[in-house]
């Protein structure tokens, strides 16, 4: 799955939450390749998210540099890196934030409704963007005719893989994950990243999950410990 290029690079990086606080994270160097699987583990409160919101350009660094498919975040306003943040990543995240006021099929589109050069890709897929969320749904094992119903009615497990429709539509490069597994079951968790794992590859995009279940690790091309960039 993994690729040539360099998708992610993180150099020299520190954060810490104040000066007075001890740095929660230093990283001399840390490199991604396009199109690779990498997992992340790491206990609660070890910095996961704290380093995955430093890579979407959520948080900022005290020092280093950040370079995403070669543009360097540090280089952007707040504004340039939520606009950068809403082209280029899908981001699943561990409470799913799924709008409870919106259909499924609403909730996978609406990343579009942020990011025109998403829509422009989506469309060059499929006809239309809701083509492109039904079959997302369906490839990640969704029942597309549930894809008008109120996003509340769904199980767990079911509103898990329309987060991760959301996440895959306009075929984003880098595709974030924070513990989206830990609500399900063993045979469920196995299922989803299978699933996911098909969709990722089918377009080429870098994953980046975080958990702090070790049993998932073999499945990806490459396993991190938070402990590494934690100095605590």
């Amino acid at each position: 799955m993994s690729g040539d290029s360099t998708c992610i690079e993180l150099t020299n990086l520190s954060f810490r939450w104040s000066p007075t606080c001890d740095p929660l994270l230093s990283i001399d160097n840390l490199s991604v390749n396009c199109g690779e699987a990498v997992f992340i583990q790491g206990d609660s409160g070890s910095g996961k998210s704290t380093l995955l919101n430093i890579l979407t350009g959520v948080l900022s660094p005290n020092s280093g540099n950040i370079t995403i498919l070669g543009h360097s975040l540090n280089s952007k306003s707040q504004s340039k890196r939520d606009q950068f943040r809403a082209d280029h990543f899908g981001i699943i995240f561990q409470q799913f934030n799924l709008i409870p006021y919106l259909s499924i099929l609403e909730n996978v589109t609406l990343p579009l409704s942020f990011s025109s050069y998403k829509y422009r890709r989506t469309t060059m897929l499929e006809n239309n963007t809701k083509d492109q969320a039904l079959y997302l749904l369906d490839a990640l094992g969704l029942d597309k005719k549930l894809a008008n119903q109120n996003i509340t009615q769904l199980s767990t497990g079911q509103q898990q893989r329309a987060a991760a429709a959301r996440a895959l539509i306009g075929s984003p490069e880098i595709i974030i994950a924070d513990e989206p597994t830990s609500a399900l079951d063993e045979n469920a968790k196995h299922n989803f990243l299978e699933l996911l794992f098909n969709q990722v590859k089918k377009f080429n995009s870098t994953l980046v999950f975080v958990s702090h279940d070790q049993s998932l690790s073999p499945m990806f091309d490459r396993t991190l410990s938070i402990h590494d960039f934690n100095p605590n």
